[in-house]
């Protein structure tokens, strides 16, 4: 850690988890007591768990697509229906729903 400064002026984001793990390790009479605090400033740093778990949805998303598209589906459909952020949470609403009412206000 060079200065603790980020790109704006005030403290780097790592660097609470950096004073954790400093206070922890002056005060530990070995370091492996410390891991803990030193697996979240390196995850801070590095974001290996979190590009994990990204590469994990995305996975689970192409494995998803795939399986509707062998049921049938079109491609574009597939996409349409949502993209990796909504993972299924959210769904498309019906197209038939709707018109009746839209279509009354464009008769006046």
């Amino acid at each position: 850690m060079a200065s603790g400064y980020g790109y704006t002026g005030g403290p780097s984001r790592c660097f609470a988890f950096w004073q954790e793990y400093a206070k922890c390790y002056a005060s530990a009479d070995s370091p492996q007591q410390c891991r803990a605090q030193s697996e979240d400033y390196i995850e801070c740093l590095h974001h290996k768990q979190e590009i994990a778990r990204a590469r994990a949805v995305k996975a689970q998303f192409v494995k998803r697509a795939e399986h509707e598209a062998k049921e049938g589906r079109k491609a574009g459909d597939i996409i349409a229906d949502g993209a990796i952020a909504s993972v299924g949470l959210i769904k498309k609403a019906t197209e038939g729903g709707g018109e009746g009412g839209s279509s009354e206000g464009k008769a006046q």
